[in-house]
């Protein structure tokens, strides 16, 4: 009998950080604050909450083009996980308005259909969620809410043909293992249209990155929506359910909703009385070299690089400012990793004297939205304001 257990051991992958113009020692405390930890599977993360585990990756892995598994964010919202699956009883569950109900093993899901795989950035909706003015309730996480991986699985597609998907589906439902608490509150559920689901992009994953999920990723099968922000990527996911009418549960209709413009942004003394759940990933760049805490020396070269995240459309341009938005140079792009992946750019600077630098950096896509300076809304969803930070040069 094969079992994944959880157990709670400290799992410490190496990371690989490329040369800095900065003086690492304050990376190196930074590693030995109080809220960094270590759960099963993973390196030190940092600790927001404990039941559920929500665990954020330090900033410092991103020099990484593909984020790995020991350091991949963690977002549960039910505290009931599972710490023991037999995957030999395991089954993936597809029912209610197809022709045949099935049930799949993991092994039948590697072995009777055809293996896909995609690069893609799984995003939390909440992403720097503190840095939005005001505050707003919610985990206070920065940019580390994010991780890019290589996924490996079956298009959902092939799962809903096998079944026999009715031509009057609406919705399809992914509910996972993770258990309410409490009776009362609402099993973790979350929906997509019947056309989305079977559009062949979205992929039941088993592996990530060329090995089994993490427990706390997922495992043994997380739902990939490429695009989407990461509330629809269901993890350690077991149940599909094909409905002929729209799915009205709470997490679609109550929870993870936004205001409904393009800036997803409105007024704290005027909050928006049009609401629609959060789907696809907004326009964001973010900085991950030098990090703000860290001294850069003048006279030398320094690689200011970050990354910028959309919903699979192409990104046309990416600048940088070194003077607080007076003035704006053009980054350099890396080669695309993949339409859904993270894609990084680049720009080398070499600051001619001692100053504290307000840098910014923004992004524009090939539809022409770019990042605004300005966004706020209620639950501090899908932040796509421009990224500041102070660099003190010495």
């Amino acid at each position: 009998m094969c079992t994944k257990l959880f157990r709670f051991l400290s799992v410490i992958a190496a990371c690989s950080v490329s040369a800095s113009c900065t003086d690492t020692s304050t990376e190196k405390e930074d590693l030995q604050r109080p809220d960094m930890v270590t759960y099963p599977e993973k390196g030190e993360m940092i600790l927001h909450t404990d039941r559920a585990p929500q665990l954020e990756t330090p900033l410092a892995v991103f020099r990484q083009d593909f984020t790995p598994n020991e350091y991949f964010f963690v977002r549960w919202h039910l505290s009931q996980l599972l710490t023991r699956i037999d995957i030999d009883t395991f089954k993936l569950y597809i029912g209610g308005h197809v022709a045949h109900p099935l049930a799949f093993s993991l092994n039948e899901l590697k072995t009777k259909f055809p293996v896909d795989s995609i690069a893609a950035v799984a995003v939390c909706s909440g992403i720097a969620r503190s840095t939005f003015n005001p505050k707003v309730p919610g985990t206070q996480w920065q940019n580390g809410a994010m991780g890019n991986a290589m996924w490996k699985g079956v298009k959902l597609k092939y799962l809903l043909a096998a079944a026999g998907i009715k031509k009057a589906a609406v919705d399809v439902t992914f509910q996972g293992m993770d258990n309410p608490p409490m009776p009362g509150v609402a099993p973790f559920i979350k929906s997509l249209s019947a056309e989305h689901a079977d559009d062949g992009e979205v992929l039941v994953a088993y592996e990530m990155n060329g090995r089994p999920i993490p427990l706390l990723n997922g495992y043994p099968l997380k739902l990939v929506v490429p695009g989407w922000y990461a509330t629809y990527w269901i993890g350690s996911l077991n149940t599909i359910k094909v409905l002929d009418q729209k799915y009205d549960g709470f997490w679609m209709t109550k929870a993870y909703l936004l205001v409904n413009n393009k800036s997803a942004s409105e007024k704290p003394d005027s909050l928006s009385k049009d609401m629609a759940p959060v789907t696809n990933i907004h326009l964001h760049s973010v900085f991950v070299e030098p990090d703000a805490t860290q001294v850069v020396k003048s006279g030398q070269n320094c690689l200011v690089e970050g990354l910028v995240i959309t919903d699979g459309t192409p990104v046309k341009k990416v600048e940088l400012s070194l003077d607080d938005g007076i003035t704006w140079l053009q980054a350099e792009l890396n080669p695309e990793l993949g339409k859904y992946a993270w894609r990084r750019w680049k720009y080398n600077w070499k600051p001619t004297k001692a100053d504290t630098y307000q840098l910014i950096v923004r992004a524009e896509d090939i539809n022409g939205n770019t990042q605004t300076n300005k966004q706020w809304n209620r639950s501090g969803y899908a932040r796509g304001f421009m990224e500041h930070i102070e660099v003190n040069v010495k």
